[in-house]
């Protein structure tokens, strides 16, 4: 099964390490976050990866010339993108995508099931499916419910909301490249309301794998602790 990872993005939030290499090079400990994706995929049975690039792309090159091991377990390859076309927009660009495969974002860490993940997309019948992560906000303040007149109706001191965010990994039909032209902008949540308007199914599918993005010095920090008290969590005993 094939697999794509966007990397092309510039990590701006993550200055000033992201201004001298790209984020999803970026160490997780010992390990650059890639190369975790990379064999987590390998271990789950996919075979071909193909990287979405742009931002210092040259870099890419260097580090699978470095890492030929990956290269043995599975086919990677890649694609380089002169303009920025959107998370979505990006995939026009991708030479042989069919059947199912899955998309995600590189700059991820998480012990995510991706075969449950790709079962539970063929079985459900959606053309996408959203791999999702509950979220807890807090609210530090009293929360009002009221009528439109202003009436109080309740009083919730301080709640923790729970919302289903997307974890940046997706799992896509071949039938949603349809709503995707070539060389057009086109961002992954235009591409899901344009899906829905059109009355295709998309699914969320929610679990409780443990995930984070790595868009702060925070994340980054947090992850490398993570990873560092539970390395086998997130990667193959072999690999390791």
């Amino acid at each position: 099964m094939r697999a794509v990872i966007l990397a092309g993005g510039r990590g701006t939030r993550l200055a000033p390490y992201t201004t001298v290499i790209p984020k999803p090079l970026l160490p997780v400990g010992d390990k650059p976050i890639l190369e975790i994706i990379c064999r987590q995929l390998a271990s789950a049975g996919f075979d071909h990866l193909t990287l979405s690039l742009g931002y210092m792309s040259v870099y890419f090159r260097t580090f699978l010339a470095q890492h030929r091991s990956l290269q043995r377990l599975l086919t990677i390859d890649f694609v380089e993108e002169e303009e920025p076309t959107g998370t979505a927009g990006s995939l026009a660009s991708v030479p042989g995508l069919s059947g199912t495969f899955l998309v995600m974002n590189g700059d991820i860490l998480t012990n995510l099931d991706y075969s449950s993940l790709v079962k539970s997309h063929r079985e459900s019948g959606a053309v996408l499916t959203i791999a999702a992560h509950q979220k807890k906000v807090k609210i530090d303040l009293g929360i009002l419910e009221t009528t439109q007149d202003g009436q109080v109706t309740g009083y919730i001191e301080k709640p923790t909301l729970h919302y289903p965010v997307s974890m940046g990994i997706y799992v896509y039909d071949e039938s949603v490249l349809g709503y995707i032209k070539k060389g057009e902008y086109l961002d992954f949540p235009s591409l899901v309301l344009k899906l829905v308007s059109a009355g295709k199914s998309v699914n969320a599918w929610n679990n409780d794998a443990t995930w984070l993005d790595l868009g702060r010095h925070e994340d980054l920090l947090e992850a490398t602790q993570l990873f560092g008290t539970g390395r086998y969590d997130f990667l193959p005993r072999e690999a390791a």
